[in-house]
């Protein structure tokens, strides 16, 4: 388990970022999480500033294209430094072998390789609306699992999945498995367009590996204070 959450960083700009961080002690080390809209916006830019900053970073594109492209892509992304990134475990095992060798190569000498982790069923997605627009006739649950099978397989690290489905995805692989869980939401707290979540502390009974929180800490009306309940309920 990771002591500290990963907080998404769910800002159109750098600008954004900075003033986020600000609220923060300097000293402060955090493990941020870039997703498409920030990546998409600044470039590796950001991801360069923030890991000169100290901070560790999951970066979170979900790749999903044919092996050949996910393995050139992941070579690059490999020498930005970033600590965790992923790919779409639906692009198959093929797929996620040529990502885990385009990672591989493209980690610098010396450098550690960044986890690899595959996307399952994302955690804003009902069992009824993958039966009705994927078409995956088997419940939920189960397709998560076959999804975290096919990624240990492919030699990925883990998955991420909603923490409800980490007890199961670690009795079919094994328990070094890395689950990456978001949809974690403090009690009480407003879940928005997730529809599969937990607190920071039941997924730490549950046995997840990491926890990405954002709103409940970026919206909130003092995101350090925030950050610190859920980091002590967490750890």
């Amino acid at each position: 388990m990771n002591q500290r959450p990963i907080i998404a960083l769910d800002f159109s700009n750098r600008n954004e970022v900075e003033q986020f961080l600000q609220l923060f002690p300097e000293e402060e080390k955090l493990f941020v999480k870039i997703g498409m809209e920030l990546f998409y916006q600044e470039g590796p830019a950001i991801v360069r500033w923030l890991k000169e900053s100290g901070h560790d970073v999951f970066l979170d594109l979900k790749l999903h294209d044919i092996p050949n492209t996910v393995e050139k892509a992941m070579r690059g992304l490999a020498k930005l430094g970033v600590d965790i990134t992923c790919v779409h475990a639906a692009g198959g095992i093929r797929m996620m072998e040529a990502a885990m060798r385009g990672l591989a190569s493209g980690t610098p000498e010396g450098k550690q390789r960044p986890l690899l982790l595959a996307i399952t069923q994302l955690t804003s997605t009902s069992e009824e609306e993958m039966h009705h627009d994927q078409l995956i006739e088997v419940p939920l649950e189960e397709s998560v699992i076959h999804y975290a099978t096919c990624a240990q397989v492919a030699g990925l690290d883990g998955v991420v999945s909603s923490a409800l489905e980490v007890t199961k995805i670690k009795d079919a692989t094994d328990s070094e498995f890395v689950c990456l869980t978001p949809g974690i939401r403090p009690q009480g707290a407003d879940i928005g367009d997730q529809t599969r979540v937990v607190t920071p502390g039941r997924a730490r009974e549950i046995g997840a590996t990491f926890i990405v929180v954002g709103r409940p800490i970026t919206q909130a009306e003092n995101p350090y204070e925030a950050y610190q309940t859920i980091k002590n309920e967490w750890s």
